[in-house]
Parts: structure tokens; sequence; C-alpha cells
């Protein structure tokens, strides 16, 4: 223990004061202190990290309740050679979704007490094996309250005590003999999945394409431990909840594009009857041809709806959205957007558009709602629509309670346990150096850049004179770390069917990341420079069918982004990636298409994933090794600290 003087001790005596409240006297002191030193050396906890959702929730949800894999190694680990594959399947399918497989057991008829006996007991020697890891604190703070101190007694009860044997079985016996069992299973398959897990890292893009954005973002809200570093898709729902119109156009767009109108309506309480009447009479004359690039993207699971006027809907929003765009890049010349200017590039009389100096034909002339003399000028149906929109996005509660979590728990990037986490990219010039970007008045690279656009995101929501317009330029701006791309090619798609203008190029971090000593530089300027860090993050879809590897840089980067979204899976042929790493290492984890929960709860088939250890430890991490060992040392400090001064009487005891 450390020695503290007098001096010291009364520099502190104000905080040593208010800490002795919790702390009362020397024998609690000394419990804590034990307590602390003794966590240090617990192997390090698994964390979990998973990218580019994109509201594929059931996905989502079913890679986070089976921790990517790690609960079917430990029940098999545990009890694989208790139980037969058939049975195994149905306890680790039971784990996942224990309220919705009973039921289905029950329907079945497999209920009975043998089978509750057998598997309250299997399922406690699983929860011992997974709370390994954990306190005695920790593990009676992760089961319910009101089993705790049944489930603790079976936790840590000794097979070879005989003498206790029937004290143990009549607990079992009572359990199902009051009901309790299902409660009980219900309760102990939670407490397994929590304790499996120490911390949940989400690195962006939980929002667009998908129908479940929402969903996710309740399982997100609601976890014990997570963080989230934000994509752009992200930021433009933030965007769109602060009141940005553009941003707010964007997101109806792109909902529109894919035929999601469920997160709107359903997830947010945003209703759209004013756009569709608006679509419908400002479209009527509008031919199929004037409005083949609207149509949805519908999957064979979609409802029955309007195609046309979806369609109509999709353009009606569009047109808003590039007049939105042109406002807001003519307010801010410091974006240096310019090039996205696009209406004002129209010969609207001609058809046709200048780019680069190239004329290109527009494939349509239906513009009904133009204004050539000033094209980024709203119709007065427009502004209603918008405002009505405006309303809606800002006054929804339940899209507020999302925005509020990814404000609340997410960042521009972290560094956790000594890897770097973000969403997109950090802007580099294309010898690899890093690029000086201009925030406010200031230019900045690195990662004070990352701060300093941080900041002025969070300040332009907080400050009086609020300008939202940042979250567009975060959405869309080439020299936004959390898009990289040399443009949003939006209109392109739209209206020119020359598929040279479609290409979006990825800016030069995406190149020279690749390079080992450009990765390592990058570490490096976030202070990380162990020979383990990494830089995790996503948005660049990995195309794994044509060869491409989520591993760069010799192993120091990786990118896990390896389409969740099922407009992506042609193009990756998987359905994901995801990463553990726990006391013993890295694992990255390859996902194959997922069907639906209720298909893997009926057929206990799980998705097929494959496990790669990227790298082993030299020896077992612990706690005292990771970002947690700050605290509980600094808390050990000043509790040693508290004891020298109960002990010379400097802090009385109470």
């Amino acid at each position: 223990m450390r020695k503290f003087s007098t001096k010291e001790i009364y520099d502190n005596k104000d905080y040593l004061t208010l800490f002795s409240k919790q702390y009362t006297n020397v024998c609690e002191t000394r419990a804590r202190i034990i307590e602390l030193n003794a966590n240090l050396n617990l192997p390090k906890g698994t964390e979990h990290f998973i990218t580019d959702i994109h509201g594929e929730n059931e996905a989502f949800e079913h890679v986070l309740r089976n921790c990517s894999g790690s609960i079917r190694r430990k029940v098999t680990e545990t009890i694989g050679d208790k139980v037969n594959e058939e049975e195994l399947n149905t306890i680790i399918t039971l784990i996942y979704y224990p309220v919705k497989k009973l039921k289905l057991l029950s329907i079945e008829d497999k209920l009975n007490k043998e089978w509750y006996k057998d598997t309250l007991k299997y399922l406690i020697e699983i929860l011992a094996n997974v709370s390994s890891k954990s306190t005695r604190e920790q593990v009676r703070r992760n089961i319910d309250k009101n089993y705790v101190n049944i489930i603790e007694e079976l936790l840590f009860k000794n097979d070879e005590d005989e003498k206790r044997a029937l004290y143990f079985e009549n607990i079992f016996d009572t359990i199902i003999d009051t009901n309790a069992s299902e409660d009980f299973i219900v309760k102990i398959c939670r407490s397994i999945r929590t304790l499996n897990l120490d911390h949940l890292h989400i690195i962006g893009d939980i929002y667009d394409r998908g129908r479940g954005a929402h969903k996710a973002m309740d399982i997100i809200s609601n976890h014990y431990s997570v963080d989230i570093q934000w994509g752009n898709h992200d930021v433009v729902w933030m965007g769109a909840n602060y009141g940005n119109e553009a941003c707010i156009a964007n997101v109806i767009r792109i909902c529109l594009r894919y035929g999601n109108i469920e997160t709107l309506r359903d997830g947010y309480g945003i209703g759209i009857l004013p756009l569709s009447l608006f679509a419908s009479a400002t479209y009527k004359n509008s031919s199929k041809e004037d409005l083949k690039e609207f149509f949805p993207r519908l999957s064979d699971e979609d409802p029955d709806i309007d195609e046309t006027l979806m369609a109509k809907m999709h353009k009606a929003m569009t047109i808003i959205q590039f007049k939105l765009e042109t406002q807001i890049i003519k307010k801010h010349p410091e974006y240096l957007m310019d090039n996205r200017d696009m209406l004002s590039k129209c010969d609207f009389d001609k058809g046709t558009i200048i780019i680069d100096d190239i004329e290109y034909e527009l494939n349509t002339k239906d513009f009904p709602t133009i204004d050539k003399d000033d094209v980024s000028k709203l119709t007065e149906e427009e502004e209603k629509i918008i405002k009505t929109l405006k309303h809606s996005f800002i006054s929804s509660e339940k899209l507020s309670e999302h925005i509020d979590t990814l404000l609340t728990k997410g960042s521009m990037y972290l560094t956790y346990n000594k890897n770097l986490l973000f969403h997109g990219c950090i802007p580099l010039n294309e010898d690899g150096s890093f690029k000086e970007v201009r925030v406010g008045e200031e230019y900045y690279k690195g990662k004070e850049l990352m701060d300093k656009m941080e900041y002025h995101l969070r300040s332009s929501i907080t400050s009086d004179n609020k300008d939202t317009s940042y979250f567009w330029y975060l959405w869309c701006s080439p020299n936004s770390p959390l898009f990289g791309k040399s443009k949003m090619a939006t209109f392109e798609r739209y209206f020119i069917n020359d598929k040279e203008t479609h290409k979006e190029t990825y800016l030069s971090y995406f190149t020279k990341s690749n390079e080992e000593e450009v990765a390592i530089d990058i570490l490096g300027e976030f202070g990380l420079h162990d020979s383990y860090s990494r830089i995790i993050n996503g948005h660049v879809p990995i195309k794994l069918k044509a060869g491409q590897t989520p591993i760069k840089a010799n192993g120091r980067l990786l990118l896990i982004d390896g389409g969740y979204s099922k407009a992506y899976r042609d193009v990756t042929g998987i359905a994901g990636f995801t990463l553990t790493y726990n006391s013993y290492g890295m694992n990255l984890i390859t996902h194959h298409p997922f069907n639906n929960v209720d298909y893997a709860i009926k057929h206990e088939i799980d998705i097929r994933s494959e496990h790669r250890f990227l790298y082993d430890n030299d020896k077992r991490i612990l706690v005292k090794d990771t970002d947690k060992a700050k605290d509980i040392k600094k808390e050990i400090y000043y509790l040693e600290m508290l004891l020298t001064a109960y002990q010379k009487g400097i802090i009385k005891r109470t």
C-alpha cells in the first residue's frame, strides 16, 4: 500500500470527506481495496463490434443475442458431452429467445417436469461458466433480484458435497412445483447473454435501407454497456430530428427509394399523406419513363403497395431535396460544395446538364416544380409539405429518444482498449499525410480535426444561433470523415443515363490506409502505439466473393462492413462481418444470410458463421491491462489515501 503524507491528505480532504460517506470506516475501506485489487486480475471481458446494420434489425438482434457465436461455443464447451445435437440446439435457441422458444415447445407438448429439471440444471452450469470472468458482485447485479439468492446458491454449489445434494434437488423440485420454471428459465437465459458480453461497439450506419432501424435503436438504447461511432446515415437522421430540411428530405427520399415507410410511419409516427397528395397531383401526367428511376427497390417480402404512387412521392421529395441542398451550398461557400449544386448546372429547356465542361442529356424533361429563374425556390405547396414534415420530425418523441442515444453514447471516433474505432475515414492527402480541412474559420487535421468537427456539430444544436446545416455537410461532403467519397452522385443516378457520371470514388484514406506504415501513423496520431492496436471501421462493403479481405495493412486495419444490408449482399456475397475481442485475442466472424427469427426458433437454425482468429495474445489479457483499469486504479489510490486518513484520525470514522 502507498504511503501518503499529511499534506497530501489535507490537500484532498474535501474529496476524501465525500468519499467517506460511501466507505464509512476502516473495515469497509479495506474490503473495497481488496475487492478492487482482485478485480484487476480477472480475465478481460468480451467486446463485440458490429457495424453497418442499415435497418436489418432481426439479423442484428440475432447476432447480438448469440454474441457472434460465442454463446454457442460456451454452451458446447459446458454441456456438449452431456446432450445430443438436437438437445444442444434446443438449449442454444432457448438462451437466444427463451420466451418464444418456450411458447413453441409448449405448443409441441414437449414441456414436462423432467425437461424443466434437466434444462434448469444445464442453464445453471452454463451460467456458472460464462460468469467465471466476473466477480460475485457483478453476477448478482445481472441476476433477477427476485431469484438472486436461489440462483447464487445453485451457481456456487459443490457437486461433490453429497450431504447437500438433497437440498439442491429440492430447490429444483420446488421451482417446478410452484410453476416458476419458465420465469426462472427466461431470467437465467437473460443473465447468460448479459454476463457473456462485457461491452458492445456499434461502428456506425444503423439507419436506412432496411425497415427496422427504429427497432435496432430500441435495442441499442436499452443496452447496458454500449458506445456508438456515428456513420453518415446516422448523422443525417440526427439532422432531420433537429429540423434540418435538407436532412429531412434525404431521409424521406431514401425511405421511399427502398420502399421503407415502416420506419417513418410505424417507428416514428411521421405521416407522409400530404406528400402523397401533392405527388399524385403534381406528377399525374408523368409517364412511366419519366418515373422509371423512382420505382422503389422492393423485396419479395414487401407488402402490397402502389408502386407508381410511391415513385411519384419519391420523385417529388428528390426535387425538394436538391432545391434545399442548393440553398445550403449557396449559404455556406466555406463547405466547398459548389460542384454539387446540380440544379444550377441544368438547362431545363434543352434537357441537358453540364458537368466538368461536358454536356450530358437528362433522361427526362419532366420537372413541373422547377422555377427556371430560381431553381432552388420551393413552390408554395412544397413549402407547406416540408414545414409539416419538419414539425413531425422535431416533435416525434421516439425519434428524439433515439437521437438522444446517438448523442449521449455516440461520437466521431473512440479509442478503447488500445484500438481506434470510427465509421468512415480520417481525411488524408494522396501521399498518406493528414489532410487539413476547414471547420469554422480555421483548418485542422488528424485527431484535432475529428475533435473540432464533433464540437462544431454539438455546438450547432446548443448555441443561440442554431444552424443545423453541418449535419448535412457531414452526411455528404467529400471532406467529411463519415463519408469520404469524391461526391454523392444522387442526381446523376436519377437523371443521367451515362453511368460514368454515377461513379463515387473513395478518397485517399481507403487506399493509403492499406499500407501498414500509414495505418501505424494514424494510430499514433490518436496516441495508440501498442503493437496490438488496430483501426476498426466500416462504411465500405467488402466484396468477399470478388476476393477482397477485411484485413488490411498487415492486420493493423480491420474493415468489417460485410453487407448486413440486403441491398449489398449481391455485391459482398455474405451478410456481414463482426468482431469479438476477449482475453485470448481477437476473432473475426463472417456471417451468412439470416432467414428470420421465427424460422430460426422453429428449426433451431443459427446464422451460419465462420470464425477466424486474427491473433492470439502472448498471455491472457486481464482487467488490469484494459482501459477499465485506469478508473479502478484511481479509486484504489483514493481509497488507500482515505484508509491512511482514517488511521491518522484526519477523517473521522462514522
